[in-house]
């Protein structure tokens, strides 16, 4: 009997469903690696486990909860939150053990410390839990309830997506970053134009994509309404994930006559610098048109689950090297976890960025979601490298975000204006 065609995603599923074969909008119950919350997520989460009437976690290994939103604490709430996390875990006996000075942001500390890796299947109750599709893994947010569950259980129901395919072909021209190709995509499709769909990410841009980049690319999927971003893997993948999985990596890919809903194809090098106006990321524009209108900004934040890597680092100290930041311009660094502020250290761009009087954070979410260190007041202007630009998103109603990449939001803050780095 020939074998029916299936996507990775599609593959993914089977495996861990203990099926030869899932079909598109299938509904069916599969086990899951890993079950992820944060400290707003997570104590939700954790009424729910204990509402199932279970004793223990499915796997001590398998259920992960990093305080990352609003730690170091901001005020009584946010360490009642933390307070909750902290002491389920140890009640558990979880084997990861994450707190301030030993966490990250969660979709960048995951990978980095090889909790999760190629062919797992992970859901999240944060949305951006898509990120870890760049390892060749199925990854999705889902809803506290579903988590705490999924906790207990060790399984939940899916439907499984139809996959779109996109191509991005070309050689990527200097300053253009994964950044913009999400955002030009984004903006193409619109913030629902992948609908409950898995966005696979290929072609030859892809191919010569660092593992940072793959990250930023699949971490805003959702912004487009994907239940997941994936790319298959490469050689770049198995070099990432060598000596660093905790697991042993299951590496799938798609079928060559695998079934796509569409397939869309991108040439880079026609794709502009872009930046998303507010209030929504589909409303992108190209940097030279936000020039061309002088927008002036009050703050620039460059870091996040989206943006807060080494390589984003690197963008940024790039552009700062020798310059200051504008007087009238408040300029903030999120590094996403430790390793990445000893590396960032060790290679001179913290010294870059603080003389050009950059202020650095320890690993946080911070102002992406209006947490905290950096709320905009009343009829702000930020520019910033997160993933979200909605209304309120970052603190005032009246306040405006732009999204962007670390070169484009470094040269902002030099310039004092939404800028190019080419005018750097």
């Amino acid at each position: 009997m020939t074998k029916k065609p299936m996507t990775i995603t599609q593959k993914i599923f089977a495996l861990h469903a203990n099926k030869d074969y899932v079909a598109p909008n299938e509904l069916i119950e599969a086990k899951i690696d890993i079950a992820l919350a944060n400290d707003i997520t997570g104590p939700i989460a954790i009424d729910e486990f204990r509402k199932t009437g279970a004793k223990a976690v499915f796997d001590k290994s398998g259920v992960v909860l990093v305080p990352d939103h609003f730690t170091p604490n901001k005020d009584i709430k946010s360490a009642i939150q933390a307070k909750i996390l902290r002491e389920f875990i140890f009640e558990q006996d979880l084997t990861h053990k994450f707190d301030v000075g030993t966490m990250g942001i969660e979709h960048a500390l995951l990978p980095e410390k090889g909790i999760v890796t190629a062919g797992d299947l992970i859901i999240g109750a944060d949305s951006h839990t898509c990120t870890y599709g760049a390892l060749g893994a199925f990854s999705t947010g889902v809803g506290s309830t579903d988590l705490g569950c999924a906790m207990a259980a060790g399984d939940t129901w899916f439907k499984v997506p139809e996959s779109i395919k996109v191509v991005f072909e070309g050689e990527m021209p200097k300053y253009l970053t994964a950044k913009d190709l999400i955002l030009h995509l984004i903006g193409d499709i619109g913030v629902d134009g992948a609908l409950y769909k898995a966005l696979e990410f290929t072609g030859s841009a892809i191919r010569k994509m660092s593992m940072d980049q793959r990250l930023t690319l699949c971490n805003m999927a959702i912004e487009a309404g994907a239940k997941n971003g994936i790319i298959e893997p490469d050689e770049i993948t198995k070099e990432y994930l060598k000596n660093r999985s905790i697991r042993e990596p299951k590496f799938l890919y798609s079928d060559e006559d695998a079934p796509y809903e569409k397939v869309l194809v991108y040439d880079v090098s026609k794709i502009p610098l872009t930046v998303a106006y507010p209030h929504l990321p589909e409303n992108t524009h190209s940097v030279e048109e936000a020039i061309k209108e002088n927008i002036k900004i009050d703050q620039v934040v460059i870091g996040s689950c989206t943006n807060g890597r080494l390589e984003d680092l690197k963008m940024a100290a790039e552009i700062f090297k020798g310059k200051k930041v504008h007087p009238r311009v408040r300029a903030i660094a999120f590094p996403a976890t430790q390793d990445i502020i000893l590396k960032a250290i060790e290679l001179g761009y913290y010294q870059t960025l603080i003389e050009a009087n950059v202020a650095i954070s320890t690993p946080t979410c911070g102002p992406c979601l209006g947490g905290h260190c950096g709320i905009l007041a009343d009829d702000e202007v930020c520019v910033s490298t997160t993933n979200r630009n909605f209304v309120g998103r970052m603190g005032h109603t009246s306040s405006k975000i732009y999204l962007a990449s670390p070169y484009v939001a470094a040269a902002s803050a030099i310039m004092g204006r939404i800028a190019s780095p080419e005018e750097i």
